[in-house]
């Protein structure tokens, strides 16, 4: 079951707690190090930030584990496994982008891809919602 973990924890209300701080927090916290050992994405406007491992962990303990963090409590946070999912969406793609080329981009495994089973292009917001035969392809 823990293989099948998604490899990205989601934190919640992360308004007290700067960049900074969340990222030597989740350092502390997972004995690894930024950059090398996971990244995390802020989404200041949803009030979440997303950090994902780039090194194998178990992800559930891991947020068992921040759960249980004094630190975490006190900036009144919440960690949860990021649901696996099959689609993601693309912004700022070029005008002149095909669902063929989208198609290939994302079906190569250098870009991390996988299969894909279908791709819808929105021209006028410049992007696509790209969804892949499982939710592998989609790292």
């Amino acid at each position: 079951d823990s293989a099948e973990a998604s490899p990205s924890v989601v934190f919640e209300n992360i308004k007290r707690c700067s960049p900074n701080c969340l990222q030597m927090l989740l350092e502390n916290i997972s004995g690894l190090t930024l950059d090398a050992d996971f990244t995390v994405e802020q989404i200041p406007e949803r009030n979440v930030a997303v950090a994902t491992f780039i090194k194998r962990i178990d992800t559930k303990e891991f947020v068992k584990k921040c759960s249980q963090d004094k630190r975490v409590r006190e900036f009144k946070m919440t960690a949860r496994l990021l649901e696996l999912t099959r689609t993601i969406k693309a912004e700022n793609l070029p005008d002149n982008i095909s669902t063929d080329y989208l198609t290939v981009y994302f079906e190569s495994a250098r870009n991390g891809g996988g299969p894909v089973a279908d791709v819808q292009l929105f021209p006028k917001e410049n992007s696509a919602i790209i969804t892949f035969c499982d939710h592998k392809g989609n790292t």
